[in-house]
């Protein structure tokens, strides 16, 4: 659906952009990540054709963005994060106006059905013919989604589609992405990692204009997942606790935390690196009768995979300057 090649974007002699290739197959979430200055926002802008690249190409279901633009543009739909309406329009005057922009069809009732189908869809029925200047932030939000929506394109591209919302507003902007994803591939820009976690099935990281990983969620977590630490609460003396924790091969740290139930403590334990220590803390603790009464979720989450990733590429350009 999406096939990026080579991407190099310069402003002036500023690089932005560095051989930045990706794909993204129909049907399919994509959240892209980066840090301010990153070259996520360059990307997305060339993905839409409000940019051209100084080098490399973009298609849109087979049509490149610069040389067959109008073909590539009738199969993508744009949130940008900066949304402007026509306040002074209401809701089904200015979803017609969109209709219009898109060439969807002049057939009065074909495109009545077709824009009655996307309001009912993202919940613009009761404010469908309400003023946009009166409605709230989340409805507004609402409308930009619905505009996106119109005429069935292909491809999604939202750019901090819950930046300003509250609470309930992102959870329901959040089920819209997820609906929209059932027939429509979608790229989300989002700083809210924890609503790409939530969202997306696959994550695409940019850093210093370069893809520095691109994996679904999980695997990322996988690759830099911890098993040389454990965190457990472990009921028994604390003394005989860490002499059987001690006793396991590899352990090099056992930290004492808080009483969290009678006679039971929590315990940090610590292995050499590249070592699992998760079976052979278990056998020990069973040898001496200590009974393992839980251990803590150690799965790494989308903002411990983005800190580690980020955090590495900085270490690597610092050994290239020196």
């Amino acid at each position: 659906m999406v096939e990026v090649e080579h991407l190099v974007k310069f402003y002036g002699e500023k690089e932005a952009l560095t051989d930045v290739s990706f794909s993204i197959p129909e049907g399919q979430v994509v959240g892209l990540l980066g840090l301010n200055g990153a070259g996520k926002s360059t990307t997305m802008n060339i993905l839409t054709g409000y940019l051209s690249a100084t080098a490399g190409t973009v298609r849109i279901d087979g049509h490149d963005i610069l040389t067959d633009a109008n073909a590539a543009k009738r199969n993508i739909g744009y949130l940008p994060e900066q949304f402007s309406f026509y306040p002074e329009m209401r809701v089904n005057e200015y979803l017609d106006f969109c209709c219009d922009l898109k060439g969807v069809t002049r057939d009065r009732q074909q495109r009545q059905a077709h824009v009655r189908q996307i309001v009912a869809r993202v919940g613009l029925t009761k404010v469908y013919t309400r003023m946009i200047r009166n409605l709230s932030k989340g409805y507004k939000q609402r409308v930009g989604f619905a505009q996106a929506l119109i005429g069935s394109p292909k491809l999604l591209i939202l750019d901090e589609p819950t930046v300003g919302l509250d609470p309930s507003q992102i959870i329901e902007i959040r089920e819209l992405i997820k609906s929209a994803g059932k027939t429509s591939t979608v790229i989300v820009s989002s700083h809210i990692l924890s609503e790409i976690q939530a969202i997306c099935d696959r994550v695409i990281v940019i850093h210093g204009g370069r893809v520095i990983a691109d994996d679904s969620p999980e695997h990322l977590a996988r690759k830099i997942h911890a098993t040389h630490r454990v965190a457990a609460r472990i009921l028994g003396e604390p003394e005989r606790v860490k002499k059987a924790l001690l006793s396991v091969p590899g352990v090099r740290q056992v930290t004492q935390l808080t009483q969290k139930e009678p006679g039971a403590f929590d315990y940090r334990i610590e292995g050499d690196p590249d070592t699992d220590i998760r079976a052979d803390v278990f056998h020990a603790l069973a040898k001496e009768n200590l009974p393992l009464l839980c251990t803590y979720n150690n799965e790494l989450s989308l903002e411990d995979v983005f800190l580690h990733l980020i955090g590495d590429k900085h270490e690597q350009q610092k050994e290239e300057r020196a």
